[in-house]
């Protein structure tokens, strides 16, 4: 991959990374109910599915599911069924700071890391968008899987950055809205930004 490809790459990168979607309000969420080390783990477990993303994208797999409108289908109900549960779950947290403490241990099934992971991954769109955008940034004379590294690196260095930028800027509300009242018009506001996210993903083609 020449630089000047690289830069178009860390161009388009950074576009979508500042992009509103549920990684986004999952990070500002997490920063703001927990603070910044806690967002963190979300922000590694959204990474982490992108990684993956992009493995199956490099795998071929990534055209067989733009081709196959049942499983695009499935993955994107599952998808939105997945943002919806989220989004229910947050609204119904207790107004108490920490109050879902237990699930920030970083293992357990409702963990940050977990629901960063699940939240890329469970995204189909996400991988069909990059079916259409990755091949056009690789030179197939050159070694796939060195250039499919440095778009990996790229993206996850880019995404990384900008939803820390989401996360501390909502952690530094948290003193400001500590109380019961804030609490609890947090969890309103967020769990219903995932289950309007959900809904648009389950209305959406591709």
């Amino acid at each position: 991959m020449s630089s000047s490809m690289w830069l178009a790459f860390l161009a388009a990168a950074v576009v979508i990374a500042v992009s509103p979607g549920p990684g986004a309000v999952l990070s500002m969420a997490t920063g703001l109910r927990h603070g910044y080390p806690v967002a963190l783990r979300a922000i590694a477990g959204l990474q982490t599915a992108l990684v993956i993303q992009l493995a199956v994208v490099g795998l071929g797999l990534g055209a067989v599911l733009a081709a196959s409108s049942v499983a695009f289908t499935l993955l994107k109900l599952a998808g939105a069924a997945y943002l919806i549960w989220l989004g229910v779950k947050k609204w119904r947290s207790p107004a108490v700071a920490n109050g879902d403490a237990a699930e920030v241990a970083a293992g357990a099934p409702g963990s940050p890391y977990i629901q960063g992971l699940f939240v890329n991954l469970s995204n189909p769109k996400a991988i069909v968008f990059m079916v259409a955008l990755v091949p056009q940034f690789i030179d197939p004379a050159a070694p796939q899987l060195l250039q499919f590294a440095i778009i990996a690196l790229t993206m996850s260095t880019v995404d990384t950055l900008v939803m820390s930028g989401y996360a501390l800027l909502a952690g530094r509300c948290r003193g400001w809205l500590s109380n019961p009242r804030a609490l609890r018009a947090q969890n309103r506001v967020f769990g219903g930004m995932f289950v309007a996210a959900g809904s648009l993903l389950a209305a959406s083609s591709r």
